[in-house]
């Protein structure tokens, strides 16, 4: 659904999207939020599992809810 490119240097982050985009939305205050909680999130946040997405940002980079898995 997104293709992340990170630009050294200044910090940017541009996600190109491959599809159609009818809403997007900021999750405010941020929350630490464990894998094993990841499902009880995802059932809170997104209406469908099948085209809906969150991306989060983790030890390991930023990943989507599907990658984080």
């Amino acid at each position: 659904i997104f293709e992340l490119y990170i630009k050294s240097g200044a910090g940017n982050i541009v996600v190109n999207l491959t599809g159609r985009l009818n809403k997007c939305g900021v999750i405010s205050p941020r929350f630490d939020v464990q894998l094993k909680d990841l499902e009880k999130w995802q059932n809170n946040l997104l209406s469908s599992h099948q085209f809906d997405f969150i991306v989060l940002t983790t030890s390991a980079g930023i990943m989507d809810n599907e990658e984080a898995r």
